[in-house]
This record gives structure tokens, C-alpha cells and sequence, in this order.
């Protein structure tokens, strides 16, 4: 075999194995749909959820009321997020989407955050939000900001911190659509400074060049 096909070879393992890497959305359904149940009687697993049997789905497996309330904001953010996805709203099983509402009272925020397993999209209903992503460390952690008006919209890629903050003097509301049945969030400061058990004060004060003391109070805060 010559040197020119040894190469072609190589290239072509490396893609075959980059290939599962590439895929990191929802996989695509091989069947209409799949209601989500939490019982095994009369499904399949599917997804990360048992599926209905199809003939017993109904059109309120694919209904969810609620987007046009308002939730209250008074707490430590300022913000309120009411999500739909496979957990209340079954049908969305397989089919690689969610949705939230946020409600932000007045300097209230959405905290920097990230959704392991989606991009984001956020369309601004009411209000005046500043609206930020970091990229990731390779690309030197650039931050992209814009303040966003009523109608105006945003992407977050997906796995990246991002964060929206109500700069306006009003309360604000958004809709985000998400590309997963189940994106997940993580709050980089609860996530942090809370988690449980807590991370040793030692490893946060070196890695954020801080007094441990200091990191005691912050996660004592969470």
C-alpha cells in the first residue's frame, strides 16, 4: 500500500471518529412521536423517558397552558423562569425542543448560566435587556453583548456562559426556544459556591486568586 492511500486511510478513521462527536443535538425520532411516561405498562424506553402507546396519545399530550402568566420575581435574582419541555409537556419527547418563559422585575437578571445540551434563541416580548455570551477559552474568552429592545432577538450557542440583565424601568419578558426536549441548566455561582457537598474552600481560593475566608462567606451565601 502506498503512502498516498496510508494517508487517505488515516484521514478518513479520524473522520469516522469525529463523526458521533459532531452530532450534539437530540437525536432525531424514527417514529412520529413518543409521549413521555414514567411507567414502563405499555411503552418503550426511548430517549430517557418510556413512550405511550401511540394509539392512547391524545391532543393534550402535545398542549401546555400557562406562557401567558406572569410569575413572581421577588427573590434573590430578580427573575422568574417558567420552562416547558418533556417534564410537563410529554409530547415534546424525541422531538428536540423546549421553551421558556422569563419574567424580570427591574434590575433583575438571569445569572450567568449555561445549557450543556442546547443553543438558545431569546426574542424579547416587553422590556429592555442586556444580553451576553463568554466564548470558550480556545477562542480567548470573548465576550458578545448587545442590549436588546421589544421584538429584537439573540442566540446563545449552545455549552457557552450566558446571562441577560433588565436594564430597563419596567419589568421585562422574553421567550427563549432551546434545541433540546431537555437542554438543562447549570448556574455557574450555585453551581460553584453550592454545590453539595461543598467544594473545598482551598480549590476555589486558588483558583479565583481569593482568600479562603472569603470563599467560606460566598459559598455560605449558596
Amino acid at each position: 500500500m502506498t503512502m498516498k492511500s496510508l494517508s487517505f486511510l488515516a484521514v478518513l478513521s479520524l473522520l469516522a471518529l469525529a463523526l458521533p462527536l459532531a452530532i450534539s443535538s437530540d437525536p432525531s425520532p424514527l417514529q412520529d412521536f413518543c409521549i413521555g411516561v414514567n411507567t414502563p405498562a405499555n411503552g418503550v424506553f426511548v430517549n430517557g423517558k418510556f413512550c405511550k402507546d401511540p394509539k392512547l396519545a391524545t391532543a393534550d399530550d402535545f398542549f401546555f397552558s400557562g406562557l401567558q402568566n406572569a410569575r413572581p420575581v421577588a427573590n434573590a435574582v430578580g427573575s422568574n423562569v417558567t420552562a416547558v419541555n418533556v417534564n410537563n409537556l410529554p409530547g415534546l419527547n424525541t422531538l428536540g425542543i423546549s421553551l421558556v418563559r422569563i419574567d424580570y422585575g427591574v434590575q433583575g437578571q438571569n445569572p450567568p448560566h449555561t445549557h450543556p445540551r442546547a443553543t438558545e434563541i431569546l426574542v424579547l416580548q416587553e422590556g429592555t435587556l442586556f444580553v451576553g455570551f463568554v466564548s470558550s477559552n480556545g477562542d480567548g474568552n470573548r465576550l458578545f453583548t448587545k442590549t436588546l429592545k421589544q421584538g429584537d432577538a439573540f442566540v446563545f450557542p449552545e455549552g457557552l456562559i450566558h446571562f441577560q440583565f433588565n436594564v430597563g424601568r419596567s419589568p421585562a419578558v422574553a421567550f427563549a426556544a432551546l434545541s433540546s426536549q431537555n437542554p438543562g441548566v447549570v448556574t455557574i455561582a450555585n453551581t460553584v459556591f453550592g454545590s453539595n457537598p461543598p467544594i473545598n474552600p482551598n480549590v476555589l481560593a486558588r483558583a479565583f486568586q481569593l482568600d479562603a475566608k472569603v470563599i467560606m462567606d460566598l459559598q455560605n451565601k449558596f
